[in-house]
Protein backbone atom coordinates (compact mmCIF):
# COMPACT_ATOMS: atom_id res chain seq x y z
CA UNK A 1 0.00 0.00 0.00
CA UNK A 2 2.86 2.40 0.81
CA UNK A 3 4.36 1.79 -2.64
CA UNK A 4 1.01 2.49 -4.29
CA UNK A 5 0.61 5.80 -2.44
CA UNK A 6 4.19 6.84 -3.22
CA UNK A 7 3.67 5.96 -6.88
CA UNK A 8 0.43 7.96 -7.04
CA UNK A 9 2.10 10.96 -5.39
CA UNK A 10 5.05 10.83 -7.76
CA UNK A 11 2.78 10.26 -10.73
CA UNK A 12 0.49 13.21 -9.98
CA UNK A 13 3.49 15.54 -9.67
CA UNK A 14 4.86 14.29 -12.99
CA UNK A 15 1.46 14.94 -14.54
CA UNK A 16 1.21 18.51 -13.23
CA UNK A 17 4.71 19.40 -14.45
CA UNK A 18 4.17 17.70 -17.83
CA UNK A 19 0.81 19.41 -18.38
CA UNK A 20 2.47 22.79 -17.95
CA UNK A 21 5.09 21.78 -20.52
CA UNK A 22 2.44 20.42 -22.90
CA UNK A 23 0.34 23.60 -22.65
CA UNK A 24 3.27 25.69 -23.84
CA UNK A 25 4.09 23.18 -26.58
CA UNK A 26 0.48 23.13 -27.82
CA UNK A 27 0.11 26.92 -27.80
CA UNK A 28 3.48 27.94 -29.19
CA UNK A 29 4.67 24.85 -31.03
CA UNK A 30 8.02 24.90 -29.27
CA UNK A 31 9.79 22.81 -26.65
CA UNK A 32 10.55 24.70 -23.46
CA UNK A 33 13.70 23.08 -22.13
CA UNK A 34 13.72 25.64 -19.32
CA UNK A 35 10.65 23.96 -17.80
CA UNK A 36 12.78 21.75 -15.56
CA UNK A 37 14.62 24.84 -14.34
CA UNK A 38 11.29 26.49 -13.44
CA UNK A 39 10.32 23.35 -11.49
CA UNK A 40 13.64 23.52 -9.64
CA UNK A 41 13.43 27.28 -9.00
CA UNK A 42 9.97 26.84 -7.50
CA UNK A 43 11.31 24.22 -5.10
CA UNK A 44 14.36 26.25 -4.07
CA UNK A 45 12.33 29.42 -3.65
CA UNK A 46 9.90 27.60 -1.39
CA UNK A 47 12.76 26.20 0.69
CA UNK A 48 14.54 29.52 1.18
CA UNK A 49 11.31 31.35 1.98
CA UNK A 50 10.84 28.82 4.78
CA UNK A 51 14.47 28.60 5.92
CA UNK A 52 15.54 32.23 5.67
CA UNK A 53 12.33 34.25 5.81
CA UNK A 54 10.66 31.99 8.37
CA UNK A 55 7.59 31.71 6.17
CA UNK A 56 5.01 28.98 6.67
CA UNK A 57 5.63 26.29 4.04
CA UNK A 58 2.07 26.48 2.69
CA UNK A 59 2.36 30.22 2.23
CA UNK A 60 5.81 29.72 0.69
CA UNK A 61 4.30 27.28 -1.81
CA UNK A 62 1.66 29.83 -2.84
CA UNK A 63 4.28 32.59 -3.16
CA UNK A 64 6.52 30.33 -5.25
CA UNK A 65 3.60 29.49 -7.57
CA UNK A 66 2.70 33.18 -7.98
CA UNK A 67 6.33 34.19 -8.60
CA UNK A 68 6.80 31.44 -11.20
CA UNK A 69 3.52 32.42 -12.87
CA UNK A 70 4.98 35.93 -13.20
CA UNK A 71 8.18 34.40 -14.61
CA UNK A 72 6.02 32.54 -17.12
CA UNK A 73 4.46 35.84 -18.24
CA UNK A 74 7.95 37.31 -18.61
CA UNK A 75 9.26 34.35 -20.61
CA UNK A 76 6.29 34.52 -22.95
CA UNK A 77 6.94 38.19 -23.58
CA UNK A 78 10.73 38.17 -24.01
CA UNK A 79 11.44 34.62 -25.24
CA UNK A 80 8.48 32.81 -26.78
CA UNK A 81 6.65 35.68 -28.48
CA UNK A 82 9.58 37.36 -30.26
CA UNK A 83 11.32 34.10 -31.21
CA UNK A 84 8.29 31.92 -31.94
CA UNK A 85 9.43 31.28 -35.50
CA UNK A 86 13.02 30.61 -34.39
CA UNK A 87 12.82 27.13 -32.88
CA UNK A 88 16.60 26.72 -32.54
CA UNK A 89 16.98 29.96 -30.60
CA UNK A 90 14.26 29.02 -28.12
CA UNK A 91 15.94 25.64 -27.59
CA UNK A 92 19.30 27.35 -27.00
CA UNK A 93 17.79 29.83 -24.54
CA UNK A 94 16.05 26.98 -22.70
CA UNK A 95 19.29 25.02 -22.40
CA UNK A 96 21.10 28.15 -21.22
CA UNK A 97 18.49 28.84 -18.54
CA UNK A 98 18.62 25.21 -17.42
CA UNK A 99 22.43 25.36 -17.16
CA UNK A 100 22.37 28.65 -15.25
CA UNK A 101 19.75 27.33 -12.86
CA UNK A 102 21.71 24.14 -12.23
CA UNK A 103 24.92 26.09 -11.60
CA UNK A 104 23.22 28.38 -9.08
CA UNK A 105 21.60 25.38 -7.40
CA UNK A 106 25.01 23.70 -7.10
CA UNK A 107 26.38 26.80 -5.38
CA UNK A 108 23.41 27.05 -3.03
CA UNK A 109 23.21 23.37 -2.18
CA UNK A 110 26.83 22.25 -2.08
CA UNK A 111 27.00 19.05 -0.07
CA UNK A 112 24.00 19.95 2.08
CA UNK A 113 20.85 17.85 2.15
CA UNK A 114 18.08 20.43 1.73
CA UNK A 115 14.48 19.41 2.31
CA UNK A 116 11.36 21.58 2.35
CA UNK A 117 9.56 21.18 5.71
CA UNK A 118 6.79 18.60 5.71
CA UNK A 119 3.36 19.90 4.77
CA UNK A 120 1.69 17.56 7.27
CA UNK A 121 2.74 15.25 10.08
CA UNK A 122 1.51 11.95 11.42
CA UNK A 123 0.05 9.00 9.59
CA UNK A 124 -3.11 6.98 9.15
CA UNK A 125 -3.57 3.25 8.82
CA UNK A 126 -4.85 1.88 5.53
CA UNK A 127 -5.36 -1.89 5.42
CA UNK A 128 -3.08 -2.12 8.43
CA UNK A 129 -0.27 -0.18 6.75
CA UNK A 130 0.74 3.24 8.13
CA UNK A 131 0.52 5.89 5.41
CA UNK A 132 2.01 9.36 5.82
CA UNK A 133 -0.57 12.12 6.05
CA UNK A 134 1.73 14.27 3.94
CA UNK A 135 1.66 11.73 1.09
CA UNK A 136 -2.14 11.58 1.18
CA UNK A 137 -2.43 15.36 1.34
CA UNK A 138 0.05 15.85 -1.51
CA UNK A 139 -1.84 13.41 -3.71
CA UNK A 140 -5.18 14.98 -2.79
CA UNK A 141 -4.04 18.51 -3.61
CA UNK A 142 -2.37 17.35 -6.81
CA UNK A 143 -5.58 15.62 -7.86
CA UNK A 144 -7.65 18.73 -7.13
CA UNK A 145 -5.26 20.88 -9.19
CA UNK A 146 -5.45 18.35 -12.02
CA UNK A 147 -9.26 18.40 -11.98
CA UNK A 148 -9.28 22.22 -11.94
CA UNK A 149 -6.89 22.23 -14.90
CA UNK A 150 -9.07 19.79 -16.83
CA UNK A 151 -12.15 21.88 -16.05
CA UNK A 152 -10.45 25.04 -17.34
CA UNK A 153 -9.40 23.32 -20.56
CA UNK A 154 -12.69 21.55 -21.24
CA UNK A 155 -15.37 23.78 -19.74
CA UNK A 156 -14.33 27.43 -19.91
CA UNK A 157 -13.98 30.16 -22.51
CA UNK A 158 -10.23 30.17 -21.89
CA UNK A 159 -10.10 26.46 -22.69
CA UNK A 160 -11.97 26.98 -25.96
CA UNK A 161 -9.62 29.82 -26.85
CA UNK A 162 -6.62 27.62 -26.02
CA UNK A 163 -7.90 24.93 -28.37
CA UNK A 164 -8.55 27.46 -31.12
CA UNK A 165 -5.07 28.98 -30.81
CA UNK A 166 -3.42 25.55 -30.66
CA UNK A 167 -5.18 24.46 -33.85
CA UNK A 168 -4.78 27.65 -35.90
CA UNK A 169 -3.23 30.84 -34.50
CA UNK A 170 -4.14 32.95 -37.51
CA UNK A 171 -7.68 31.62 -37.62
CA UNK A 172 -8.07 32.30 -33.89
CA UNK A 173 -6.85 35.87 -34.35
CA UNK A 174 -9.34 36.40 -37.19
CA UNK A 175 -12.10 35.24 -34.81
CA UNK A 176 -11.17 38.07 -32.46
CA UNK A 177 -9.21 35.98 -29.94
CA UNK A 178 -6.32 37.82 -28.32
CA UNK A 179 -3.71 35.15 -29.02
CA UNK A 180 -0.96 36.95 -27.10
CA UNK A 181 -3.11 37.11 -23.98
CA UNK A 182 -4.06 33.44 -24.28
CA UNK A 183 -0.43 32.43 -24.80
CA UNK A 184 0.69 34.52 -21.80
CA UNK A 185 -2.02 33.00 -19.60
CA UNK A 186 -1.03 29.49 -20.65
CA UNK A 187 2.64 30.19 -19.89
CA UNK A 188 1.71 31.55 -16.46
CA UNK A 189 -0.43 28.50 -15.64
CA UNK A 190 2.20 26.08 -16.95
CA UNK A 191 5.01 27.63 -14.91
CA UNK A 192 2.86 27.82 -11.78
CA UNK A 193 2.04 24.09 -12.09
CA UNK A 194 5.77 23.33 -12.43
CA UNK A 195 6.46 25.37 -9.28
CA UNK A 196 3.78 23.54 -7.27
CA UNK A 197 5.16 20.17 -8.38
CA UNK A 198 8.66 21.30 -7.39
CA UNK A 199 7.51 22.46 -3.95
CA UNK A 200 5.82 19.16 -3.15
CA UNK A 201 8.63 17.03 -4.57
CA UNK A 202 11.13 19.13 -2.61
CA UNK A 203 9.44 17.98 0.59
CA UNK A 204 9.03 14.41 -0.69
CA UNK A 205 12.49 13.79 -2.19
CA UNK A 206 14.54 16.81 -1.11
CA UNK A 207 16.36 19.37 -3.26
CA UNK A 208 19.25 18.73 -5.59
CA UNK A 209 21.00 20.62 -8.36
CA UNK A 210 20.02 17.99 -10.93
CA UNK A 211 16.33 17.81 -10.00
CA UNK A 212 15.47 20.05 -12.95
CA UNK A 213 17.31 17.85 -15.44
CA UNK A 214 15.66 14.76 -13.98
CA UNK A 215 12.19 16.27 -14.29
CA UNK A 216 12.91 17.53 -17.82
CA UNK A 217 13.77 13.98 -18.87
CA UNK A 218 10.60 12.61 -17.28
CA UNK A 219 8.46 15.32 -18.88
CA UNK A 220 9.87 14.67 -22.36
CA UNK A 221 9.31 10.93 -21.97
CA UNK A 222 5.72 11.43 -20.76
CA UNK A 223 4.82 13.83 -23.56
CA UNK A 224 6.39 11.62 -26.26
CA UNK A 225 4.69 8.50 -24.91
CA UNK A 226 1.36 10.28 -24.68
CA UNK A 227 1.54 11.77 -28.16
CA UNK A 228 1.66 15.47 -28.98
CA UNK A 229 -1.30 17.39 -27.61
CA UNK A 230 -2.84 14.56 -25.58
CA UNK A 231 -3.69 15.64 -22.04
CA UNK A 232 -5.45 12.36 -21.31
CA UNK A 233 -2.37 10.52 -22.51
CA UNK A 234 -0.14 12.52 -20.16
CA UNK A 235 -2.36 11.56 -17.22
CA UNK A 236 -2.02 7.89 -18.10
CA UNK A 237 1.70 7.93 -18.88
CA UNK A 238 2.44 10.07 -15.81
CA UNK A 239 0.71 7.55 -13.56
CA UNK A 240 2.58 4.66 -15.19
CA UNK A 241 5.90 6.49 -14.84
CA UNK A 242 5.20 7.13 -11.17
CA UNK A 243 4.74 3.40 -10.60
CA UNK A 244 7.83 2.49 -12.62
CA UNK A 245 9.99 4.94 -10.67
CA UNK A 246 8.76 3.54 -7.35
CA UNK A 247 8.73 -0.17 -8.18
CA UNK A 248 11.89 -0.56 -10.31
CA UNK A 249 14.36 0.55 -7.57
CA UNK A 250 12.86 -2.19 -5.37
CA UNK A 251 13.12 -4.86 -8.05
CA UNK A 252 16.54 -3.84 -9.41
CA UNK A 253 19.61 -2.90 -7.42
CA UNK A 254 21.86 0.11 -7.89
CA UNK A 255 21.69 2.26 -11.01
CA UNK A 256 19.55 -0.33 -12.76
CA UNK A 257 16.60 0.84 -10.68
CA UNK A 258 16.79 4.24 -12.39
CA UNK A 259 17.80 2.93 -15.81
CA UNK A 260 15.05 0.35 -16.26
CA UNK A 261 12.14 2.86 -16.45
CA UNK A 262 14.04 4.85 -19.10
CA UNK A 263 14.79 1.66 -21.03
CA UNK A 264 11.12 0.67 -20.94
CA UNK A 265 10.11 4.08 -22.30
CA UNK A 266 12.71 3.87 -25.10
CA UNK A 267 11.40 0.43 -26.12
CA UNK A 268 7.81 1.70 -26.11
CA UNK A 269 8.80 4.68 -28.25
CA UNK A 270 10.49 2.35 -30.74
CA UNK A 271 7.21 0.47 -30.96
CA UNK A 272 5.07 3.60 -31.16
CA UNK A 273 7.25 6.59 -32.20
CA UNK A 274 4.32 9.04 -32.33
CA UNK A 275 2.98 8.08 -28.90
CA UNK A 276 0.08 5.92 -27.81
CA UNK A 277 -2.67 8.52 -27.77
CA UNK A 278 -4.14 11.01 -30.17
CA UNK A 279 -3.40 14.62 -30.87
CA UNK A 280 -6.49 15.98 -29.21
CA UNK A 281 -6.28 19.02 -26.95
CA UNK A 282 -7.88 17.10 -24.07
Amino acid sequence: MQIVINALVQGIMYILAALGFAFIFNMLGTINLAHGALYMVGAYLCYYLCAMAGMNNWLALVVAAVVLAAVGLLLERIMFRPFMADFDRIIMIGVALMTIGQTIANVLTGSQALVIPAYATGSVSLLGVPISNERLLTFGIGLVLLLITLYIVNRTALGRQMEAVAQDRLGAALQGININRVSATVCAIGCALAAVAGCFMGAYQGLSANMGDTMNLRILMLVMLAGAGSMNGIIITGTVMGFLDCVCPILFQGNAGSAVPIAIVVILLLIKPKGFFGHEMA
